[in-house]
């Protein structure tokens, strides 16, 4: 990946707002270009999530040091996203930015988005629980499992055969990890060469974004978005920044400098699958073993701390414009209820809204609510997924910092 590349993405990524604002809604014509450079990217995150944690997993020779590296994982996503969450649920409290929300605009959001949150309530009665996640992450059929692009059971998948790769004699397993090589190489060359595009993809997909919603729909939600925004910069920036610092063992301004493609990657797309090949890329700069990243980001793109934040944020921003009072005990519902719901969302632009809906639900806040938030949504969804991402990079750093001291 060329070492330049972060400038010219930032270059299109202020030439897309310039476009966005000079041709308005007529800016979606261009988004094509954004939708290919993104299909081009998605192209590859499935292969390259197989064949790089089979290669991991093969790798580790261990198979115990596989069962430690994915406790740390998980500890590590459950710890930041309660910690995400509390940010959020503390800083609505604080600013109350539902707190004497103008009726007459309240109206015209819910009016204007009406359709849309009926779109994204139906797709709620869709969503699995918790348990049926937890089964349904062994895939009864492999090939549907990587037609569908299912992030969790492709994951379960590749580290079951990596496993036995590594149980089976080094004779057998040896033409198999050759084979697993050459494709991954590819697919890595496929990547850098998808990234040449990345300039134009983001240029085009800001551009339609800015163009279509307008920097006007902020004046009237300005309170909750900027409620969001600092709940995500003081994770994604303060805590994040701590947490690599101190448990990272690496400075927080190299850790910055280092993943820059990536964070630029993830505010232009708003999709944290879009950005895994990259973040894959950058973090191997900060010395991440590919057994460590082929893990640990792949498995941080189905749990969110960002995503969490904006939910846990958002439903007490609904509650309080529609002056429902919440409880501590309702506040307790959110933080569970929001860290279960970012297990196995989809890593796809406003995933976050559908299981919003769901903590809504548990807690009793009017669920017409959504509607005041779809305006702004998408902004909020590229600053959430950006923050998704430096979370899970900084775990892949801090993860095999952890297994250096053992």
């Amino acid at each position: 990946m060329k070492t330049k590349l972060h400038h010219r993405i930032l270059i299109g990524l202020v030439l897309g707002i310039v476009l966005g604002v000079i041709l308005g809604p007529a800016a979606r014509h261009v988004e094509v270009v954004g939708t290919i450079f993104l299909r081009l990217i998605l192209m590859v995150v499935i292969p390259l999530v197989l064949v790089s944690l089979m290669l991991g997993v093969a790798g580790l020779g261990d198979v115990r040091k596989l069962g430690r590296i994915g406790i740390k994982t998980v500890l590590y996503f459950l710890l930041t996203t309660i910690a995400a969450i509390a940010l959020g649920l503390g800083l609505a409290a604080l600013i109350q930015p539902g707190r004497g929300f103008d009726p007459e605009v309240r109206q015209e959001l819910a009016k204007t988005y009406q359709a849309s949150a009926q779109d994204r309530l139906q797709a709620l009665e869709s969503k699995p629980r918790a348990l049926d996640i937890l089964v349904r992450i062994i895939p009864t059929n492999p090939l549907q499992a990587l037609a569908e692009g299912d992030m969790l059971q492709v994951i379960f998948l590749a580290l079951i055969f990596g496993a036995a790769l590594a149980l089976i004699p080094a004779k057998r397993a040896g033409p198999v990890l050759r084979v697993l090589e050459g494709v991954n190489d590819a697919v890595i060359r496929v990547i850098r060469m998808a990234m040449a595009l990345a300039p134009l993809g983001v240029l085009a997909l800001i551009a339609s974004t800015v163009g279509q919603f307008g920097v006007g729909i902020l004046v009237g939600l300005a309170k909750f978005a900027l409620t969001v925004l600092a709940g995500l910069v003081l994770y994604a920036v303060v805590l994040i920044g701590l947490i690599v610092l101190v448990l990272g063992k690496t400075s927080p301004g190299r850790f910055f400098r280092a993943t820059k493609e990536a964070i630029l990657i993830a505010f232009s797309t708003s999709s944290s699958s879009a950005t895994l090949p990259v973040a894959m890329e950058c973090v191997t700069g900060l010395g991440v073993g590919r057994d460590f990243s082929s893990f640990i980001l792949p498995l941080g793109t189905t749990i969110k701390a960002g995503t969490a934040l904006f939910q846990a944020a958002a439903a007490v921003f609904i509650a309080q414009t529609f002056g429902v009072a919440l409880t501590l005990s309702d506040q307790a519902v959110i933080l569970v209820m929001a860290t279960l719901a970012t297990i196995g969302a989809a890593g796809v632009p406003s995933a976050g809204i559908v299981t919003l809906a769901m903590i809504m639900r548990q807690v009793n806040i009017p669920l017409e609510g959504i509607a005041l938030i779809l305006g702004i949504d998408r902004i909020l969804d590229m600053c959430r997924t950006t923050a998704n991402i430096i979370g899970n990079m900084a775990g892949a750093v801090v993860v095999q910092a952890s297994e250096k001291k053992e």
